[in-house]
């Protein structure tokens, strides 16, 4: 045991060093930037012009959204490498939670594409150097002590489920009701909080960490009982092969959007599209590569490294359909949910929304008392530091809350013009047309008046003048703006105040992404206990029970979904099916997210860990861009048969991959050669 090790354990916080506690937060505020960011992303690019939006078509909007999330689980392939061989973890920590700031406030600039495109490209950049070094220092500080490793993971695990939830819950609220730039940019504040809080508490790690160390290189692989370690080197070949894959999958992920948004084809030539064939060279050639490393080890070593390659399929086809959450589902709670309640039912909602707002808050407020106690004196900044965002925290927490209670629904009247109007099969049909400031009004047309509802914190009365303006241009779904906007905005439309309806709410569609932490944060002890008894499955059962779970989930969506005619652009579907999605997305969350990495750190040879962690983390970046793919079919596939059918697809396939696991079971058993 090395003296840093002893210095770390010194000073206790539940049981567990006050520095896991220093990483605890870091990671929280890290989550909660990047979740906050998340939930805003898809559905600030499909929003209107008139409210900050970029008014992007469904399909452009899940790209980018596929490829963003794609490269984020590539760059920490390399950003695990430069740590350790080159910075250390530590310092891989702070160079990325710098970069991830830097990406943050870029994005707060929303209304610059420059910008925009800015941030998530350093937000991908910055993520590469943060996401592996975080996991990996918890590995490092707790290799003399692997009795307290699983607990620590836990504490860590929960810290990461708090962070989504303070910011899907507080950048969400902000950037939906305030403004996009408002969620960007204080998703950006609490990544600065958290890289200072860090920063000033580095010292507590004693020496781990400070640069790279032979001894420590791959530690995920410490309890990794080794059958097999001959050199075997990567030849030119090998290498030659990897930087063929590399180049052609990155264009391939980067082409997607990029040939929707702006037209342009970096596969194209002699106007032939030849992006399917470039992933398909792609895929074949990364699996000869694979397949060839991979018989080149003994028969035992090689079936537990098929093993591996068969987890990381499940998990394409898992992540594929898990990741709608963000994109689909999102467009989902915005377009095609009720979300309006009232009376009774809209004062339950919002003493609901009170307790699980409240109540997780006080828990880590609870815990970081307790670190104060031990570690104020000696690392004062950083727990000033850490105090400050607390204070931010629970002021967001108390002006929500009031704003909440305090917002009102009123009924108004605005002008529209009728007008005939030839639909697609030349049939004649009377259309409504809003009069705005710049709508030019053909003569001899009707003039009717049409009511519809607007929730404001303002107090307004009977025959009030407001401007208001059409948030998706599909007549449902009014905002009123200020003066000084309207004057600034040609699609403005006057409206009219008829009365005020008590006690009217409307829950925001960023809400519902919390849900998924908030599941974790109840249901993970439960799990924790179900994995510690008999009854514990074995890892191809555990992700046919996740993928099951999984299509429940969309099996809600799609039966939740059936009344929706073919085509509609919106709905008004119960959110309670979106509440049964998100529980049973959890279940298969917590199902497959304990098979992950350490299987692969038991089955992999030590000479191969890092090339496999590469092949896994491939396998997830597969995944999330398959889930922008699949997701940006939402309009086409709701064109020709109904968005129904489209959730149908995602129950289906789960419950394929499920079944097919299930059948492997006998054969993973094999391969894994007692491995558990």
């Amino acid at each position: 045991m090395n003296k840093s090790s002893n210095e770390f354990f010194e000073t206790q916080v539940l049981g567990h060093p006050a520095g896991l506690f220093v990483l605890f937060f870091t990671e929280m505020w890290e989550r909660f930037s990047f979740y906050g960011m998340r939930a805003l992303l898809v559905l600030f690019l499909v929003s209107a012009l008139g409210i900050g939006g970029w008014n992007w078509p469904r399909e452009n909007a899940l790209a980018l959204y596929g490829t963003y999330l794609a490269l984020l689980y590539l760059t920490p392939i390399i950003g695990g490498i430069l740590a350790d061989k080159y910075l250390g973890n530590r310092k891989a920590i702070i160079i990325g939670a710098l970069i991830m700031t830097l990406g943050h406030a870029s994005m707060s600039i929303e209304s610059n594409a420059f910008f925009l495109y800015l941030g998530l490209g350093l937000l991908i950049i910055g993520t590469g150097f943060f996401k592996p070094n975080m996991s990996s220092f918890i590995s490092i500080l707790y290799k003399d002590f692997p009795e307290k490793k699983d607990g620590a993971y836990t504490i860590f695990y929960m810290g990461v489920n708090a962070g989504a939830f303070l910011g899907i819950m507080l950048c969400g609220y902000m950037g939906e009701e305030l403004g996009w730039s408002w969620g960007f940019g204080l998703a950006g504040i609490f990544m600065l909080l958290g890289l200072l809080q860090f920063t000033f508490a580095h010292d507590i790690f004693g020496d781990v960490g400070k640069k790279p160390n032979k001894e420590n290189k791959n530690i995920e692989a410490d309890n990794h009982t080794e059958i097999e370690d001959k050199l075997n080197p990567f030849t030119l070949l090998d290498k030659t092969l990897i930087i063929i894959v590399a180049v052609l999958g990155l264009t391939w992920i980067i082409n997607d959007p990029l040939s929707k948004i702006i037209n342009y084809n970096l596969l194209s030539f002699h106007k032939t599209d030849y992006s399917g064939v470039a992933i398909t060279i792609t895929l074949v050639i990364f699996l000869f590569l694979l397949a060839s490393r991979i018989i080149r080890y003994s028969k035992i070593t090689r079936d537990k490294m098929i093993a591996v390659v068969i987890f990381a399929s499940f998990i394409i086809f898992f992540w594929a359909s898990f990741e709608q959450a963000g994109g689909s589902m999102s467009i989902f709670a915005k377009d095609y949910t009720n979300r309006i309640l009232s009376g009774n039912a809209a004062f339950i909602f919002n003493i609901v929304d009170v307790i699980i707002t409240v109540v997780p808050i006080a828990l880590i407020t609870w815990v970081l008392f307790l670190l104060f106690r031990q570690t104020f004196k000696k690392y004062f900044i950083s727990n000033l530091i850490l105090g400050f965002s607390f204070v931010i925290i629970w002021g967001l927490v108390i002006w929500k809350i009031n704003r909440n209670f305090n917002t009102f629904s009123y009924e108004i009247t605005y002008p529209t013009y009728q007008l005939s109007q030839l639909d697609a099969d030349g049939k004649k049909s009377i259309k409504d047309f809003e009069i705005t400031k710049e709508t030019k009004i053909p003569e001899n047309v009707k003039i009717i008046n049409k009511n519809t509802v607007i929730r404001s914190s303002s107090e307004y009365v009977k025959n009030d003048k407001i401007s208001i303006i059409d948030i998706d241009k599909k007549g449902t779904n009014f905002k009123l703006i200020g003066t000084q906007e309207s004057q600034k905005i040609a699609s403005t439309i006057n409206a009219t105040i008829i009365k005020k309806r008590e006690n009217e709410i409307q829950i925001p569609a960023t809400w519902f992404l919390i849900l998924n932490s908030l599941f974790i944060i109840i249901l993970a002890p439960l799990f924790s206990k179900w994995w510690e008894s008999k009854y514990n499955p074995n890892p191809a059962s555990k992700y046919g029970i996740g993928l099951f779970f999984l299509g429940i989930g969309f099996a809600f969506l799609a039966f939740g979904a059936s009344g929706i005619p073919q085509g509609a652009k919106t709905a008004s579907v119960s959110f309670i099916w979106l509440i049964l999605a998100f529980l049973f997305h959890t279940l298969g969350e917590l199902c497959v997210s304990p098979v992950g990495l350490s299987y692969v750190s038991k089955l992999v040879p030590a000479r191969m860990i890092a090339f496999m962690f590469g092949v896994w983390y491939l396998a997830l970046a597969i995944g999330n861009k398959a889930s922008g793919i699949m997701g940006s079919m939402i309009d086409d596939i709701t064109a020709r048969y109904d968005i129904a059918t489209f959730f149908l697809i995602f129950t289906i396939v789960p419950f394929i991959i499920g079944i097919i696991a299930f059948l492997l079971n006998p054969v993973l058993k094999k391969l894994m050669h007692g491995v558990k």
